[in-house]
């Protein structure tokens, strides 16, 4: 689910014909090449066998893979709750509403923990990112923007370009000054986030695609494609050493991406409707999704699967963004109608239900040391729960 949508093309010469069209981009023995949609029909032609048709082809597709999914089917001996049948039931939680950080003027889209843990960063859609103090409710900083996307000090957004704003702690500073443009996409940037080593960033759009980008130069690093709609969401693996990320979009798809080559080596298509989230859990060994289907959806890399599903009859709204508490036993998940579910990740069962918001929560985030979580949504404001 996006709140904006843009339709954007690659426009130009093909690299086979050479006439000026929309294009398409696509990989041949990890060369990217230009072509429009004529060129990439006659080439796909070319290579069909006696009696072969593309419609033949696309359903021998098919068939191959729904026998993996069969395949795949026959090792799912045992679910995650029926594993954890015997594990303690978790304790009633007591989580409430600390702190309310009022100071945009519109909807509130992003928000992050600054690993001082103890300062947060939003974003709004009145072009402003604010650097808050958690503990005291102060802005340190307030930064005006024309975009609509903030995450950690990476700025990105409807403008299509993703940008660096270094922080300072002298309030007087002009930070928009020193707003440096690193990426570039051809539609909106839905999200972005540092490597670990902080001179890289990852970002995802609208146009399909993530890149990874040299934050000095800005230049382009790596693509990864393999998306066939808006991708909304990517999260990097937890590992200081991991070269791994996971991304989820419009196309139902969660992918895990190899950052150095570029390949998509793990997809999971299990939900019905647009991904809005996906994020890591702490080991680095499974990930979480959430989606407009009113579903979270827990993935486990190693057993190559879905291992729960987080649903109630009673929830019937689009879940938007998901976090996992420290230890990991924990998936907090922000929905559509205003409210904050949090769920037991091994027995696939909610535990609490967090109230206070008055419109759409549009992101969830719990802080570095496990404390707190911060809740952004379109109601202006911004909660701080423990």
């Amino acid at each position: 689910m996006c709140d904006q949508t843009f339709m954007a093309a690659t426009f130009g010469p093909c690299d086979s014909c050479g006439k000026a069209s929309p294009l398409m981009n696509i990989y041949i023995k990890s060369e990217a090449i230009n072509y429009c949609s004529f060129c990439v029909e006659m080439m796909a032609c070319q290579q069909l066998q006696k009696g072969e048709t593309l419609q033949s082809l696309k359903k021998e597709s098919d068939s191959l893979k729904k026998k993996l999914e069969e395949e795949r089917g026959k090792l799912n001996d045992v679910e995650l709750h029926q594993v954890a049948e015997k594990v303690e039931v978790l304790s009633s939680l007591s989580i409430k509403t600390r702190r309310v950080l009022k100071g945009h003027g519109n909807k509130v889209l992003c928000v992050d923990w600054c690993k001082d843990k103890r300062r947060l960063v939003s974003s709004s859609q009145d072009g402003k990112a604010i650097v808050w103090d958690a503990f005291t409710l102060n802005k340190v900083s307030e930064i005006s923007l024309s975009v609509f996307y903030f995450d950690s000090n990476a700025q990105n957004g409807l403008d299509n370009k993703c940008s660096v704003v270094p922080l300072s702690l002298d309030k007087n500073e002009n930070l928009a000054a020193k707003k440096k443009s690193v990426a570039m996409h051809t539609n909106y940037v839905s999200g972005c986030t540092f490597t670990n080593s902080d001179m890289q960033l990852l970002t995802s759009s609208g146009d399909g695609t993530c890149a990874l980008w040299d934050v000095e130069s800005g230049q382009l690093l790596q693509s990864f494609h393999g998306h066939t709609a808006d991708v909304l969401s990517l999260d990097l693996a937890p590992s200081e050493t991991g070269n791994t990320f996971v991304s989820g979009g419009c196309d139902m798809k969660a992918n895990v991406w190899d950052m150095r080559s570029g390949q998509n080596i793990q997809s999971f298509e299990s939900h019905e409707s647009d991904i809005n989230c996906v994020r890591y859990y702490p080991s680095g060994d499974a990930f979480a999704s959430a989606s407009d289907d009113a579903t979270c959806r827990f993935y486990d890399l190693r057993a190559d699967r879905e291992v729960a599903v987080y649903q109630k009859d009673s929830v019937i709204f689009g879940a938007s963004s998901v976090d996992f508490s420290l230890s990991g036993r924990l998936l907090f998940a922000g929905y559509n109608d205003y409210t904050i579910n949090v769920w037991d990740v091994l027995k696939g069962t909610r535990v609490s239900i967090l109230f206070g918001h008055e419109n759409r929560v549009s992101r969830v985030r719990v802080s570095p040391d496990g404390t707190a979580l911060c809740s952004a949504s379109w109601d202006n404001t911004l909660r701080i729960w423990a």
